[in-house]
């Protein structure tokens, strides 16, 4: 059952539905998308919550047995299923259809997906679920840079905030897309200003501009190789209290799109060809410095590494963020270290 986002708050109110299958390629979205769910769990006491990572060799009978099992202490359930793939592969289709033909009784399962592409939106696993009115299907769309300043001069009302479009302009330019990033400038905004409508000179005096370039700086060093300046923008940033979730937002961008083009280039496409859809075009020889210095097989395990540092900013997993950032930063510049490993 498709659940239009603007329609999931009153859904929601009248009833909890076994099952919610959220996708989206914006993390912000998808993160308050699954809030909001959370929240009207907590309110009708699904107290227990579960969360299960789909990985490489992920056991899908631990769903089975979840499932299967009562709750420890006869509490509802919230499980909470993240599958950064998109794809459950043949086994998870298996599961997840099992489970919609019979859910666990008081548990709510949260599934969270990046956005299905019309390929995937044909699998049997995805229809069974979408077509299902056991299942509520809220699919996020993206926010294009067309349509970001809009989208900011929603959430400063929001927060009983109006602004100039000069003034708005100039968040759209700090945060280039990174809607996260957006709403943090948004609250700094609300904190540094008493004005309820901002100008341009009002929030040109309000945000520092250095944090948003040198995140990009710290990255564009660790491809470069630049081991001792990327740390030491990492301390800067740290110092200066941004938030680690933007710093990962660039660097997991960055890995991303390059654990790809290093697949392309295990099948045979040249390097050239592989760097001609790298934005902007100065970023190239970047990429290239990169691709040369890290096999493929160590672009997917920093994957992974990115993947823990977001658990561990958001205290679900044991770590220190910042010591893993630091790592991964090391990874990437080509610094040797004595094990090359998924930590």
């Amino acid at each position: 059952m498709r659940i239009y986002p603007e329609k999931l708050n009153g859904q929601l109110k009248q009833a909890l539905l076994p099952i919610y299958l959220v996708s989206s390629d914006e993390p912000l979205l998808a993160q308050e998308a699954s809030d909001v769910i959370r929240s009207a769990c907590r309110q009708a006491d699904y107290s227990e919550r579960q969360v299960f990572h789909v990985e490489r060799g992920f056991d899908w009978n631990i769903i089975r047995e979840a499932n299967a099992s009562l709750s420890l202490f006869a509490e509802k359930r919230l499980l909470e299923l993240r599958i950064n793939s998109g794809k459950p592969g043949d086994q998870g289709s298996i599961v997840l259809q099992e489970y919609l033909a019979r859910p666990a009784e008081d548990t709510v399962l949260v599934i969270n997906v990046p956005r299905l592409d019309s390929s995937t939106l044909k699998t049997k696993w995805a229809k069974a679920l979408i077509d299902s009115p056991l299942c509520g299907f809220v699919q996020l769309p993206s926010v294009t840079i067309e349509q970001l300043p809009s989208w900011i001069n929603q959430r400063l009302a929001q927060q009983g905030l109006s602004a100039d479009p000069a003034a708005i302009d100039l968040i759209v330019a700090r945060t280039e897309g990174n809607l996260l990033a957006a709403v943090q400038e948004i609250e700094k905004l609300k904190l540094l200003s008493n004005a309820t409508h901002l100008d341009l000179e009002t929030i040109q005096a309000s945000i520092a501009d250095s944090a948003r370039y040198d995140v990009f700086g710290l990255v564009d060093a660790a491809l470069e190789g630049d081991t001792e300046r990327s740390l030491r923008m990492l301390a800067g940033l740290r110092s200066e209290g941004v938030d680690i979730p933007i710093i990962l937002w660039a660097v997991a961008r960055d890995i991303r799109q390059l654990a790809a083009l290093a697949q392309q280039l295990n099948q045979g496409t040249s390097l050239d060809r592989a760097l001609s859809k790298v934005w902007p075009a100065a970023r190239k020889p970047l990429f290239s410095k990169a691709l040369k210095r890290l096999s493929g097989t160590q672009w997917q395990l920093l994957l992974k590494d990115a993947q823990l540092i977001d658990e561990q900013s958001k205290g679900q997993t044991i770590g220190d963020a910042w010591v893993g950032m630091a790592s991964i930063l090391l990874k990437m510049s080509g610094s040797r270290l004595p094990i090359f490993q998924h930590q």
